[in-house]
């Protein structure tokens, strides 16, 4: 959303994107469009098709200035590090993470940031709580917290089935076959 008379000789549009639950959209996301991105997400997954392509995928589903699809997808990590059995007694380490689990894509700088935020999310879904997304994601002032979520589910999903020694593929499976969380 632009500010309007923001801007002023010499000085940039300020600019600012505002996330609120009650806002009135071209639609909200269903329970059956939450089902649909676990599935999109598990089944690019399962077949090792590249990120951005399952992005794509995705990107459809996702209603502008809208945290959906993102709490699907820390549901799903969470869903992961419970199938893998990670918990305190057992945890699952986060060190190298992202260097292992998502050796495809760089985050540096600000993106990082955005990722550790949805890796410590999802866990925090995994452990009970209920983050307050909307607070942290409204100072991004960007449309793409979503992404991030996504990004994190999948290292979870591969993290998972490395610990269980298992192909990714049966991974997913798995988790497809679990009764998943369709609230949006």
């Amino acid at each position: 959303m632009t500010v309007p008379g923001a801007r002023r000789k010499g000085r940039p549009w300020l600019t600012a994107l505002v996330y609120r639950r009650d806002m009135p959209g071209r639609k909200r996301p269903t329970a059956e469009d939450a089902v649909t991105a676990r599935r999109v997400l598990l089944d690019g997954l399962a077949r090792d098709a590249d990120l951005v392509d399952v992005l794509s995928g995705l990107a459809a589903l996702h209603p502008r200035n809208d945290t959906f699809p993102g709490e699907v997808f820390l549901r799903l990590a969470a869903d992961a590090l419970e199938w893998c059995g990670a918990s305190r007694a057992d945890p699952l380490p986060l060190e190298g993470l992202r260097e292992r689990f998502l050796p495809e894509a760089t985050f540096r700088g600000r993106r990082n940031a955005k990722l550790q935020y949805a890796v410590l999310a999802a866990a925090a879904v995994h452990g009970g709580t209920e983050p307050d997304l909307l607070d942290e994601v409204a100072s991004w002032q960007t449309d793409d917290f979503w992404q991030y979520a996504m990004y994190a589910a999948v290292a979870y999903i591969r993290a998972a089935a490395s610990r269980a020694d298992i192909p990714v593929r049966q991974a997913c499976q798995d988790l497809r076959e679990r009764p998943g969380h369709p609230a949006p």
